[in-house]
């Protein structure tokens, strides 16, 4: 029987434990609640697949699920996380429902089908006795991934140093179902220009303005925009000052960076953090740094992509193409700890943290096919 064959037999049985899975609220800072997905999807696991389910104690979210089946020397990681941008009593007021091939929920999409369909990719190659001997599959589930994943990054970077390759279930990008071979990194700074207050209209000669100070610095961080080498720089919340009368003694921004090479993340740092006033009598201090380093594409991910690409294409009958993002997610870590790493294997559908988003139930079966299939030949 072929992995897709065996997926679309037990539909069903997915069907069901999405539907649970999702009726469940799992907010990342809810830890009460975190604990209880966790614990849930650990039961899953084990049923589904026979492996072991660890629950890796966090005093902060959620505990991390650590899942692991086969005891070969070749290690592969599967990186998931089962928390969601949705609060309290979301799944209460819109439940779990399917209209038109379709399903919808809170995090259906991003992510609980695709921690469903890799868990079902290692049930079927458990039950066809098709999971090789000398391979050893962890599936990593964090609490806080929607949040940056403060707490997850040091288990998800601890298994991909030992990863001969990782896979993360984040959803494809569509509209073809691309796997993503690169995504950008990021990272945030605060800065903080300090100046003299005065009043505005009877002394503002002996003022120096904290927010003229931080505009000439945010014309500056804008211009290290570079396109073509694939780097942004975005002042997005600016703040300060106290009345329109008073010279602002104070101000402040938050700036995203996006970067493509670790190279270059360094370079824009150390030019950010080396910024000097501009005004006489004023201040400025930078604060933050980089985030999370980019998933760069190597000649390791060129072959994991070309064995996919064959795969979907002999097997499963649909043309796979690439892509990436400057959107940052789990794989960014795994990569950049020098496992090769493919993104994107999770389910396809759409409006991610929208009330809208979905799951295309119709391709359930084939990704968790093409996921079954890389484990096997990778």
């Amino acid at each position: 029987m072929s992995m897709h064959t065996y997926m679309e037999t037990n539909m069903q049985h997915f069907l069901q434990l999405l539907e649970t899975s999702v009726n469940m609220d799992s907010p990342s800072k809810n830890k009460r609640l975190g604990d209880v997905m966790a614990q849930w999807f650990a039961q899953q696991f084990e049923a589904l697949t026979g492996g072991k389910a660890e629950l890796v104690a966090n005093p902060t979210y959620g505990d991390q699920v650590r899942c692991t089946v086969g005891d070969g020397d070749k290690q592969i990681l599967i990186i998931g996380h089962y928390d969601t941008v949705w609060p309290e009593g979301e799944a209460a007021r819109r439940p779990f429902s399917v209209q038109d091939g379709k399903a919808y929920g809170p995090g259906v999409y991003d992510m609980k089908a695709g921690v469903l369909q890799a868990m079902f990719a290692l049930r079927g190659l458990v039950q066809l006795n098709r999971l090789p001997a000398d391979k050893k599959i962890v599936l990593i589930l964090s609490s806080d991934e929607e949040i940056g994943s403060p707490t997850s990054r040091e288990l998800v970077e601890q298994e991909a140093r030992r990863s001969m390759a990782s896979f993360v279930l984040e959803p494809p990008s569509e509209p073809l179902g691309a796997l993503k071979t690169w995504r950008k990194g990021s990272g945030h700074f605060t800065l903080r220009a300090h100046g003299v207050s005065s009043h505005a209209g009877v002394d503002h000669q002996n003022g120096v303005s904290a927010i003229e100070e931080l505009s000439r610095q945010i014309q500056f961080v804008h211009s290290l925009t570079d396109y073509e080498k694939g780097t942004t720089l975005n002042v997005g919340l600016v703040k300060g000052g106290i009345g329109s009368n008073v010279v602002a003694d104070y101000a402040e921004a938050e700036v995203d960076v996006r970067f493509m090479t670790i190279a270059e993340a360094n370079r824009i740092e150390q030019v950010v953090r080396a910024l000097q006033p501009q005004l006489a009598g004023a201040n400025i201090q930078v604060s933050g740094g980089i985030r999370r380093p980019p998933m760069e594409r190597t000649e390791e991910t060129d072959r994991l992509f070309s064995l996919a690409q064959a795969i979907s294409r002999d097997e499963l009958g649909f043309p796979l193409k690439e892509s990436g993002t400057g959107g940052v997610s789990d794989g960014n870590f795994a990569a950049a700890c020098g496992s090769p790493t493919l993104d994107g294997l999770g389910a396809r559908g759409g409006f991610a943290h929208s009330p809208d988003e979905f799951v295309e139930l119709s391709e359930v079966p084939i990704r968790t096919a093409l996921l079954a299939r890389l484990i096997e030949e990778v």
